[in-house]
């Protein structure tokens, strides 16, 4: 029944929401996995895995502004 309502749920979402919930799913996936001795998460995720586990990592950044002075990005100041 869990399932099923789960599934009518996740009919409704937009994608931006599909990929948050995908997210979610994979930091819950690696985190009941017990992790073989010496092996990285990197070495054994898919590149799918890796590209969730990333973007959930970047969603959880500070929104702040560039990190960056203006002038840093002015090409002619790479020359001084």
């Amino acid at each position: 029944m869990l399932r099923e309502t789960l599934k009518q749920e996740i009919d409704k979402l937009s994608e931006s929401q599909l990929r948050k919930l995908a997210d979610l799913v994979v930091s819950f996936k690696t985190q009941a996995q017990p992790s073989a001795q010496g092996e990285l998460f990197w070495q054994r995720a898919t590149p799918m895995e890796r590209a969730q586990n990333f973007r959930a990592w970047v969603s959880q950044l500070p929104k702040t502004h560039s990190s960056l002075p203006a002038e840093a990005f002015d090409r002619g100041n790479i020359y001084d």
